[in-house]
């Protein structure tokens, strides 16, 4: 048997205050009293006390009729205003190219960082540069998407660019402390706190309920808040800025009333079959139900279109199984019938709820049973079986107070220290920047690691449970190492070649140069490297890898400087073969080739004059004294470095060579001794005869080939 006991609680809305006092006795719950008071001027906007003094003189209003009735009241349950709640869209993006599978963690990662993202926005909306101050009650995921293509999940996925948009709902925490302070002038101490939401939820929809995707709206005067729950829990909450007061507006315009008055005929609409009114021109008129209705018709719909889009939007545009009503606003007429157009749920599926709704509660007014008293009603009961407790946990040893609406998660903890989760991954490795075979090639470094978080000194995941006095601690995850990678792993397979040079066997490894040095393929890269490598070779290359660098020097075109000119005469240098084939230095080799060369021979004074056509002897063949000789005349005389030449000196490669030409002239008898040698007989003396074709000639008398010539001594001729 449980003692009795009194829970006084309050509604605080934009345009009134109720309190309640509710009495609670073996686990059933039993309305006593309600006070309904509306405020004297706008103290409150959007859900937020902005004047605090007059709503707490409100408060005291109330607080004071209910303590001539039940005592003095130092406690109360409270809600924080669901129409407070921010709710943000927000999309996170980031690359996944060449990482490995996407797996839980690195996608819960990328939610929290959009959630920031929403919650940065919440502040910069509010021009607030904290977005910490704003506790998030809740998310979720509208999409996921691939490489710009939705997909139903990114875990184990592969691709360029992973991306999810979230929608959020933010709690400013002005709020709290604007509502604390109001109650501490009232001189009440906040025994619990709920949001309004929830509080409706708790009594309205149980915890076996909801699994099912079921949306409650709180239709007030100025915002209907939203909320919805699937598979076990509150999914998200969200609220928008029109509501029963638009309703009255429009009664105002079609019946031409004071808003007190059309405010007033709202509420007879749903009390009776017909209402009478007096416009502010004094005359009085009477009409049913459905003639009013079908002048406000445009506003209902209006209404029921905004909180349908709203619905949709936090359910990830799908409509719910079933939409709850409560409060003020949702006796207006037809609102469920258009609400469930709008949805496309049958009319069955939208329902206005009422505290008699509520399990296990009594009242002591039998006529206080509307959707008007539910939130006023959950908030008492949701404060004492469901309280929103301040949950202080550290993060890096400093202490972080938190809102517990929910099922806290180290996450939270980490949105709520101001921590940047895609901050504390470490930073990709430097990529190294290379030249290979004349192209630019990047190589990029390592990924950066994910953070290390360990809760009280084990490690922990971002969805982790949070408790109270929990201690978190965030590293930043380690930089990404920068890329090591071998040549060959850049490179296409470079096979050896064997060659046969001078009758030996040899083999060639590839032609790899980095920074113009000889290396193999197994170096590792450097930043800044420049590879080149040939899969072709030529016999020049080979012979150089090789040693043979003597055979390239004599196998370069033979070359001399001829009267200051410098000129080449190919056939005078060594040869190349490649099997027995004349080849050129820069010839393509193959593996197995045989490589041969001709060795150039120096040339004579003589063979160089015979090479250059203009410079050619003229000669002629004769005979003397019975024998044949060969005269010749030089067509030019050779000097090298000034020094005159012969015909049978040798020639080297690069010498510098003066040819002076002759000018030609007919043989004479006197050019055969340049060309024989003459004794004089031991017994003949100094008197000769000189003979051309049997006669008697001189020294300068012109011959020609085939001549028959004679020299004749005194004594041969006198006999």
């Amino acid at each position: 048997m449980y003692a009795l006991q009194k829970i006084f609680s309050l509604d605080i809305g934009t345009r009134s205050v109720v309190g309640i006092i509710l009495e609670e006795k073996d686990g059933n719950y039993h309305v006593s009293d309600i006070e309904v008071e509306e405020h004297k001027e706008r103290a409150m906007l959007d859900g937020q006390i902005h004047d605090v003094p007059a709503v707490s003189d409100v408060i005291c209003s109330i607080k004071k009729k209910l303590e001539e009735k039940h005592g003095p009241l130092h406690k109360v349950c409270v809600a924080a205003a669901g129409r407070a709640l921010k709710t943000e869209k927000s999309l996170a993006a980031f690359s996944i190219k060449g990482k490995p599978l996407l797996k839980k963690e690195d996608i819960l990662h990328l939610e929290l960082s959009a959630v920031q993202q929403a919650q940065a926005q919440a502040a910069e909306n509010e021009a607030d540069d904290k977005s910490y101050h704003y506790y998030c009650v809740g998310y979720s995921v509208l999409y996921y998407r691939l490489d710009g293509e939705e997909i139903g999940s990114l875990i184990d996925q592969q691709g360029d660019e992973a991306s999810v948009e979230i929608i959020a709902t933010f709690l400013p925490r002005v709020v709290v402390e604007s509502l604390l302070a109001a109650l501490n002038r009232a001189n009440l101490e906040m025994e619990a706190l709920t949001l309004e939401p929830i509080a409706a939820i708790n009594v309205l929809i149980p915890q076996s309920m909801r699994r099912l995707n079921v949306a409650l709206v709180d239709i007030g005067a100025g915002t209907s808040d939203i909320a919805l729950t699937n598979k076990g829990t509150v999914t998200a909450y969200g609220m928008v800025p029109t509501a029963g007061d638009e309703i009255t507006e429009a009664l105002s315009d079609a019946l031409l009333l004071d808003f007190p008055l059309a405010e007033k005929a709202k509420r007879e609409l749903h009390q009776s079959q017909s209402i009478v009114v007096t416009d502010i021109l004094g005359f009085q008129s009477e009409l049913s139900v459905q003639e009013v209705v079908d002048k406000i018709h445009p506003s209902i719909e209006h209404l029921a279109g905004k909180i349908s889009r709203e619905i949709l939007l936090l359910n990830n545009q799908k409509s719910p199984q079933a939409v709850m009503l409560v409060g003020g606003g949702s006796l207006t007429p037809q609102l469920n019938v258009e609400l469930a157009k709008s949805l496309n749920l049958p009319e069955n599926r939208v329902a206005v709820r009422g505290i008699e709704a509520i399990q296990d509660l009594t009242f002591t007014d039998a006529s206080a049973k509307g959707p008007e008293l539910v939130t006023p009603v959950g908030i008492a009961i949701a404060a004492k079986q469901a309280p929103v407790q301040y949950v202080t946990i550290y993060v890096n040893d400093q202490p972080i107070r938190l809102f517990e609406v929910k099922d806290l998660t180290i996450g939270d903890g980490l949105l709520a220290a101001g921590l940047k989760i895609n901050k504390l991954y470490g930073k990709p490795g430097t990529a190294y920047f290379i030249t290979v075979n004349g192209q630019d090639v990047t190589l990029p470094g390592g990924y950066g690691h994910p953070p290390v978080i360990t809760k009280n000194g084990k490690e922990a995941s971002v969805d982790g449970r949070l408790m109270n006095h929990d201690r978190i601690t965030v590293k930043k995850g380690e930089d990404g190492a920068s890329p090591t990678v071998k040549i060959r792993e850049l490179v296409d397979d470079i096979p050896d070649k064997t060659l046969l040079i001078n009758e030996r066997t040899h083999t060639l490894s590839p032609n790899l140069l980095r920074n113009g040095k000889n290396v193999t393929l197994d170096e590792t890269i450097q930043d800044g490297d420049t590879i080149h490598y040939e899969t072709r070779e030529t016999i020049a290359e080979a012979l150089r890898k090789l040693g043979y660098d003597e055979w390239l020097e004599k196998c370069k075109p033979f070359h001399l400087t001829i009267n200051g000119k410098e000129t080449f005469i190919p056939s005078f240098g060594g040869k190349l073969f490649i099997n027995d084939r004349e080849a050129k230095p820069s010839s393509a080799i193959a593996h197995n080739d045989k490589i041969t060369i001709k060795v150039p021979e120096n040339p004579a004074v003589e063979q160089l004059l015979m090479k250059i056509s203009d410079y050619r002897d003229r000669s002629i063949e004769v005979e003397f004294n019975g024998s044949p000789v060969i005269i010749k005349q030089e067509a030019a005389k050779v000097y090298r470095d000034g020094k005159p030449l012969i015909v049978n000196d040798t020639i080297h490669m690069g010498d510098t060579i003066t040819i002076e030409e002759k000018s030609g002239h007919s043989f004479i008898f006197q050019d055969v001794f340049n060309h024989v040698e003459v004794s004089m007989p031991e017994n003949g003396n100094a008197s000769f005869q000189l003979i051309r074709n049997g006669e008697e000639t001189t020294f300068y008398e012109e011959i020609q080939a085939g001549d028959s010539l004679e020299i004749r001594w005194a004594n041969s001729y006198k006999r």
